[in-house]
């Protein structure tokens, strides 16, 4: 790469802080501080160290930048639209935060070409860096060199920093000893509400070092500083930890105050800062020369780029054709046989199982049969059922050729870097803990719905089923709460059968992330004759109708564990002369996608009574039964501890209690 003199990378730094400023200003929002702080750190990383091609912004083998400190958005956007890619154009960039604009206001996947993950939740973005040069020595040990050699470059602010994830997330990076990854700090001593010293006093050199980290220290707006640090970095046999002394707001009035933070320059503050930082052209037009070399930047990786088509194209056929299912994200031909052989030996052993080992059995056929599914959890292993055969070699220090993850407790950073590993392109990460801790996971769950990342989580002991653990581990509210999340498929199987139908529906949905809910207490095989079709593939269906299939008194919806009291229930009112239909709604997201009159024929008419059954709290299940359904599960209460049976008794979650009910309810 060419090597420019000072002059010229100031020149090109300045260009991205004028367009920075412009487009915040002329929005009237945005965070001026990061893009004109920074601008010399990130122009001597696109210029002299960044492996990219702006014409072929997919390239697997590009190095990813990740911009975690996502405030500093007009950093990135400047940077995309200098270096030619085509989406990132100068109206993009004048719509900055504006209705529709590609330039929103924090980066988010799938809009904007060279935006590798969505950021603006702090500390996210160093997670999903993580899983990204995970990704990258995971496809290194599978292909080599020759197909898979790049770095990972994170910004980061102080409020990144400061948020736990970042935390765990970088403490396994280190123990894992990810070398490819290069954190790079903005290190400008300024939170929204002042001075670091307000909030934070750990010495940083000891904390990073104390993890595994190369530690190295740079003034962020001096080039050679600058160039030695990332050149240090990049050789380094550690992941690297770049603390760039900055001054926020580099240039303007405000510099080195937390006013510059996140409000505009405006008007004479505007004027005096292009002044100080001799910029003497209008606002949004980058001098011709200026701009002719940022598109030769975005051009240098064309050369590197062709070599590394050749050595593909060199690569003996069978290889060549598994790295290009991979990172196109195709699954295997044949993945389903497998399964279908699956469902006909468990139809014969009718097995009572908890779902949870049931999920475990399934993940034994699914990781034999698709390489690329990857696993984890976070230290409990052995009670989720997360590890296979396939996937019994844990990912090491120096060994990354294993399919397992030993996250540690660590769920938030756990669930980012499965966003970072799907966002890599290559892999489908599952992984999980038990769905009370699902509170912890939820930031990275709901970024991972709006990328739209084919991601699974496990999450067992899914009720009070799980008993004398109390309630501090009973989850209540958690499943409804997941069902909030717009683009996230929860599944509640009911014995194994769906437990497999609901695996199939999450390896089929490229663009929707799974929760997979199940229990700890062992559940009955439900299924009274063999059938290869999906039932779960309508997300609800009729389990059992009434008798000749006349219109039902009652219709009752259930999921998991309590499908089968359901049917219990149903057995009992079938002796007081009623008609009972038993719904079993594995996935309620998916149900709500089918046609109206689809729906209506699973769940009856308006003067049918609608009685709903979860071991959980009630919230969105009137949507199902109406105002006048019955709900029968936990309401206002967070759980019990004593034996299941126990608890499922006092909550009034027995066939006798549900009958009465149901009954009474009928009565009025």
């Amino acid at each position: 790469m060419q090597i420019r003199d000072h002059k010229k990378i100031r020149q090109m730094a300045n260009a991205i802080r004028s367009l920075s400023i412009d487009a915040i200003a002329k929005a009237n929002s945005g965070h001026p501080g990061m893009p004109l702080g920074f601008a010399d750190v990130a122009t001597v990383l696109f210029t002299e160290y960044l492996k990219f091609n702006s014409q072929e912004p997919d390239w697997s083998d590009r190095d990813r930048f990740i911009l975690s400190a996502g405030h500093g958005s007009m950093l990135l956007y400047s940077l995309l639209h200098l270096t030619g890619y085509e989406d990132a154009t100068l109206e993009e960039i004048k719509n900055f935060r504006q209705l529709h604009s590609l330039t929103a206001g924090h980066p988010e996947y799938g809009y904007l070409a060279g935006t590798e993950t969505t950021t603006g939740p702090l500390g996210q973005g160093i997670a999903n860096a993580v899983g990204m040069a995970l990704a990258e020595r995971m496809m290194n040990e599978r292909f080599g060199d020759k197909l898979v050699n790049h770095k990972t470059y994170c910004v980061v602010g102080d409020g990144c920093l400061m948020e736990g994830v970042s935390y765990e997330a970088l403490s396994l990076a280190g123990h894992l000893n990810l070398h490819n990854l290069i954190i790079l700090w903005d290190n400008n001593e300024i939170t929204i509400d002042g001075k670091t010293d307000l909030t934070r006093t750990e010495d940083m050199k000891k904390r990073f070092e104390s993890i595994g980290f190369e530690y190295i220290e740079a003034n962020g707006h001096q080039i050679d500083e600058i160039r030695a640090a990332l050149f240090k970095a990049k050789i380094s046999l550690k992941p690297s930890f770049i603390s760039f002394k900055t001054k926020i707001g580099y240039g303007s009035p405000k510099v080195g105050s937390n006013s510059c933070h996140g409000s505009p320059i405006k008007g004479d503050d505007l004027i005096a800062t292009k002044k100080e930082l001799k910029i003497d052209y209008p606002a949004f037009e980058i001098p011709e020369e200026i701009l002719n070399e940022w598109n030769k930047i975005g051009l240098q990786g064309e050369n590197e780029f062709n070599s590394w088509v050749e050595r593909l194209e060199e690569t003996d056929e069978e290889k060549q054709s598994e790295f290009l299912r991979l990172i196109e994200g195709e699954l295997p031909l044949d993945w389903k046989d497998g399964l279908r052989k699956f469902e006909q030996e468990v139809f014969l052993e009718k097995p009572c199982e908890a779902t949870r080992k049931s999920s475990g059995r399934v993940l034994e056929i699914l990781t034999e049969n698709i390489p690329e599914i990857i696993g984890g959890s976070a230290d409990v292993t052995g009670s989720i059922k997360s590890r296979t055969k396939a996937t019994s070699e844990d990912i090491k220090k120096y060994n990354y050729k294993g399919r397992y993850i030993n996250y540690g407790i660590r769920e938030h950073a756990m669930t980012a870097i499965m966003n970072g590993l799907a966002l890599h392109g290559e892999f489908i990460p599952y992984s999980g803990t038990f769905l009370c801790f699902v509170d912890y996971m939820k930031p990275a769950i709901r970024l991972a719905a709006m990328m739209e990342l084919q991601v699974i989580y496990i999450l067992t002991h899914d009720s009070i089923g799980l008993g004398e653990d109390g309630p501090t581990h009973q989850p209540i509210e958690h499943i409804a709460s997941l069902r909030t999340i717009p683009n996230l498929n929860v599944f509640r199987p009911a014995d194994i059968q769906e437990t497999i139908e609901c695996y199939e529906l999450a390896l089929e949905s490229k663009n929707t992330p799974t929760a997979m809910i199940l229990s700890r207490q062992n559940l009955p095989f439900l299924a009274s004759e063999y059938n290869s079709e999906n039932y779960s593939a309508k997300g609800a269906y009729i389990y059992s109708d009434t008798a000749l299939n006349i219109e039902p008194d009652v219709v009752i919806i259930a999921t998991g564990s309590e499908v089968d009291l359901a049917i219990n229930v149903k057995n009992k009112l079938h002796e007081n002369g009623l008609a009972v239909r038993v719904v079993s709604a594995p996935c309620l997201e998916i149900f709500d996608k089918q046609d109206k009159e689809y729906r209506k024929s699973v769940l009856g008419g308006d003067k049918v009574l609608k009685v709903a059954i979860e071991a959980a709290c009630d919230t969105g299940w009137h949507k199902y039964i109406g105002d006048n359904g019955l709900f029968c599960g936990i309401v206002d209460s967070f759980g019990l501890s004593a034996p299941a049976d126990q608890v499922y008794k006092e909550f009034g979650l027995d066939v006798d209690s549900i009958s009465k009910k149901i009954v009474d309810s009928l009565k009025k």
